[in-house]
């Protein structure tokens, strides 16, 4: 069984529809995908529906924005009931934060003399719950400023960079109670590589596995063979649930194709049974 627990669509800052993705998990020959778009639900519905007589099996999650000790955490939450009032609202909260820098970000951009407007990003966007980072850069891309994703961010958009802004993401361990209060489980995604807890160690660990968490996201393309190797002794040694994954995309993130990496099926199982 071929199981890849952390993927996007257009929901969020994929370049695949949910149906799309599903599309190409199959062609992939995956059995289970996990569908984690940024804060948002948005394509459970059309993901599972177009999964029905595929055979493979779609788990409802998304990706949550925290934040740890003043630093960005992806928090990955699966099953989670998005209609669990308190949940929603944080993540609301999210999307309206995510949504409100965007123009701010394109008036530094505008400032340093890139012509980009709301309009070049709404059309990035494709129809996503909320315009983010991602849809500026393809915004970027699409103008001819920057090759790729990647060098937008390098340059303009990640954190330092002249065109970044912040925003809202719940606190870690306000997140980690809502998922379990609604019925989720939660595991850390890249908590060693981009965008992660800064290499937490296996006593920061131990004190969110005692908030709630149920895994580590081992098997990441952020990861390299030492950092998986340590990650993955930290997961044993804590009982968390070592998971792989591709973090795919679609054309929005090079390198990271559907199946890249993948979780056990034995891992998996325990995540089933935490349910």
């Amino acid at each position: 069984m071929r199981i890849d627990l952390h993927t996007h669509s257009r929901a969020s800052d994929g370049t695949d529809t949910p149906a799309g993705l599903v599309r190409a998990a199959v062609d992939a020959g995956l059995d289970v995908i996990a569908l984690t778009d940024h804060d948002t639900s948005d394509g459970w519905d059309e993901a599972t529906k177009a999964a029905e007589e595929t055979g493979l099996t779609v788990v409802p999650g998304m990706e949550i924005s925290t934040r740890h000790h003043g630093r960005g955490v992806h928090l990955l939450a699966y099953w989670p009931d998005p209609g669990y009032a308190p949940l929603d609202a944080e993540l609301a909260k999210v999307l309206r934060g995510r949504a409100s820098r965007v123009p701010v970000m394109i008036e530094r951009l505008n400032a340093l003399g890139i012509a980009i407007t709301e309009d070049d990003v709404r059309h990035a966007s494709h129809g996503a719950v909320a315009s983010g980072r991602p849809h500026v850069a393809d915004a970027l891309v699409t103008l001819g400023v920057v090759p790729d994703r990647t060098a937008a961010f390098d340059r303009y958009l990640g954190w330092g960079r002249p065109a970044h802004v912040d925003r809202y993401a719940v606190p870690l361990e306000t997140a980690l109670a809502l998922v379990r209060q609604s019925g989720g489980v939660t595991v850390v995604a890249h908590p060693w590589g981009r965008g992660g807890l800064g290499r937490p160690d296996e006593a920061t660990f131990a004190e969110l596995r005692g908030l709630g968490l149920a895994g580590i996201e081992v098997d990441h393309q952020d990861h390299d063979e030492r950092a998986r190797g340590r990650l993955r002794s930290i997961a044993r040694n804590l009982d968390l649930v070592a998971t792989g994954s591709s973090d795919y995309h679609g054309a929005g993130k090079a390198d990271h194709d559907l199946g890249c990496n993948t979780t056990d099926p034995e891992e998996y199982a325990r995540l089933l049974d935490l349910r």
